[in-house]
């Protein structure tokens, strides 16, 4: 193709592990795209032990695409401001330096899915840092959706009552009722502030059984059944 001056591209693959003898690395998948010299190409290789698999993620940047999914910890990067749908996932743990970084690149972000069920590393550190005006602020200015099903709750404690987590008002949240129990003491926290007040309305199953305790915690948050919750295309 001697006349094609630039390439725009989104390539998503994964292979099963025990397909592979030879793993791909970064500098063979940049050797086929030498001639591009008109593009900017990124590539992203994420190999996950624990479910046999790697991920192949090769695109031309600036990106123009709207989703950008299973995000992991090798991200390098960028500012992405086509993008309005985001999932994160790995078997390593989301520290809170990466959840800036993801917030500082993605500022026009709408729906985010968080898929970890792996425990904070730096948890402890942080709590027992008693300057926390030391901690950058992660905001999500235009966050709508959140989706944190799946996923250990620290995660979940970590956006609703870290102080240094800023949501934006009417958030609509999917959880586990396990993980929402655990982190508000059977609904006995009372810590302030905290972004439970932001909820417009809460997902999980099942909703048939929750008591006055859940209510009460939730007085102005529409509860609804996980089900009823859809991402927004």
């Amino acid at each position: 193709m001697p006349r094609l001056y630039k390439f725009t591209f989104n390539i998503c693959s994964t292979i099963k592990h025990c397909d592979q003898t030879n793993f791909v690395l970064n500098q063979h998948i940049e050797k086929t795209f030498e001639y591009f010299h008109n593009s900017e190409i990124i590539t992203c290789i994420d190999h996950f032990q624990e479910k046999g698999y790697s991920q192949y993620h090769i695109y031309s940047y600036p990106y123009k695409w709207k989703v950008y999914n299973n995000i992991t910890n090798d991200f390098r990067g960028g500012l992405f401001t086509s993008v309005t749908e985001v999932s994160l996932y790995d078997e390593r743990p989301f520290e809170d330096e990466f959840l800036l970084r993801i917030a500082q690149s993605f500022p026009l972000m709408k729906e985010l899915t968080i898929r970890n069920l792996k425990a904070q590393n730096n948890k402890q550190i942080a709590k027992s840092n008693n300057d926390n005006q030391m901690l950058s602020i992660i905001e999500y200015p235009n966050l709508t959706r959140l989706d944190l099903t799946n996923t250990h709750h620290d995660y979940v404690e970590l956006f609703l009552f870290d102080r240094k987590m800023a949501l934006p008002n009417h958030l609509h949240l999917r959880v586990d009722y396990q993980s929402l129990e655990k982190v508000t003491y059977n609904f006995t926290k009372y810590t302030r502030p905290n972004n439970c007040a932001k909820l417009a309305a809460l997902y999980f199953y099942p909703v048939d059984q929750i008591d006055e305790h859940t209510k009460k915690y939730f007085p102005h948050t529409c509860i609804r059944c996980t089900a009823d919750f859809v991402l927004r295309k």
